[in-house]
């Protein structure tokens, strides 16, 4: 992971004021048409507004024995991340997607007041972390079947996360960037398998283009369609056909590194994606953030403003036209991460 920034404005927010302390009862998901579930409740896609699609509010490596809310101090997480997501919303954002996974310092509480103060949107996540050498995989997860590791992740879907009624708004998952250990294709599965009973959105940390078309074809034996994918850390990948052909494929590829240092090599795959007719497969993020836990005051923070007030004046000098941008940051976003089932079988 890299590191920071993001977004929104009003009303959505203050239907969900009684989740932080754990006392509203989750609704039932709609099966009219597809919805987004933010930590304060279920929005339709159509609110989303402009999406930072992967950043981070707080993260703690210290390990998966280690980590816990016994670590940090609520109240000075959400003011130290207040003003970074103000900042988010003054630049015209509206919807943060909040990546940090569980045993890696997910926390719903911080997730739900950050947003009823700033007005943003916030989604998060069930799933585990098998990136880093599995060193966030609790030890459970070693002994559960696929379909005993996809349970806890549906349960959470069900009935909210750890002792809150917050609901997560997509799967996040994490390999390392080789080809598929016997743990990363066990939680691939287990996404698969997880998304097929709740329709939840498959994000996986991958980085490089070999372990992202070897999770495709877990995705084909599993019966699930690609555009229920992202492929997370894209950037990595230096060949950007490999990019273009995971679009072709159908699913998401996310670049999600972006500084402004990178801008040229960003306007250059944007470019790539408009010309071949694959804009609609794309999204951008920054992976920034975040509250460091155990660092003094949580360490330093990268803005989520960057793309805003740098990438898209860029991608305007190049010709990416109006509606072009609302592909990527409000488009997208909202079919990305749009809650249904996208199956082949």
């Amino acid at each position: 992971m890299d590191r920071r920034h993001f977004l929104a404005t009003g009303g959505a927010a203050l239907g969900g004021l009684a989740l932080c302390s754990g006392s509203w009862a989750a609704p039932a998901p709609r099966t009219e048409e597809p919805e987004i579930m933010t930590v304060t409740g279920p929005i339709a896609p159509s609110e989303m507004g402009r999406t930072l699609t992967h950043e981070h509010v707080m993260v703690d490596f210290a390990g998966v024995d280690v980590v816990g809310a016994h670590r940090y101090d609520r109240d000075e997480v959400v003011e130290t991340v207040r003003p970074h997501l103000a900042e988010v919303a003054d630049a015209g954002g509206r919807t943060f997607v909040d990546c940090t996974p569980a045993y890696l310092g997910r926390d719903p509480r911080v997730l739900c007041r950050l947003s009823q103060a700033t007005g943003v949107q916030i989604l998060t996540n069930t799933g585990y972390y098998g990136a880093r050498d599995d060193q966030h995989i609790p030890q459970h997860a070693y002994a559960d079947s696929v379909d005993a590791l996809a349970g806890r992740w549906v349960a959470e879907w069900e009935t909210g996360i750890g002792e809150t009624d917050v609901r997560p708004g997509f799967l996040k998952i994490g390999v390392d960037s080789g080809s598929l250990s016997d743990m990363d294709r066990k939680l691939v599965r287990a996404a698969c398998r997880a998304h097929r009973q709740t329709g939840l959105t498959i994000a996986v940390h991958t980085g490089p283009a070999q372990p992202a078309f070897e999770q495709l074809d877990v995705l084909a034996e599993e019966g699930i369609e690609p555009r229920a994918w992202i492929w997370v850390h894209a950037q990595n990948e230096t060949d950007t056909t490999r990019h273009l052909d995971a679009a072709r494929r159908g699913g998401w590829v996310s670049l999600d590194g972006y500084e402004p240092e990178h801008t040229e090599r960003y306007v250059r795959l944007v470019t790539a994606f408009r010309e071949s007719g694959l804009l609609d497969r794309l999204l951008l993020s920054h992976d920034n953030g975040w509250y460091s836990v155990g660092e003094p005051g949580g360490g330093s923070f990268a803005s989520y403003t960057a793309l805003f007030t740098d990438l898209i004046p860029a991608l305007r000098d190049a010709g990416v036209s109006e509606a072009d941008v609302r592909q990527l940051l409000v488009e997208n976003p909202a079919d990305a991460f749009a809650i249904r089932p996208r199956t082949t079988r």
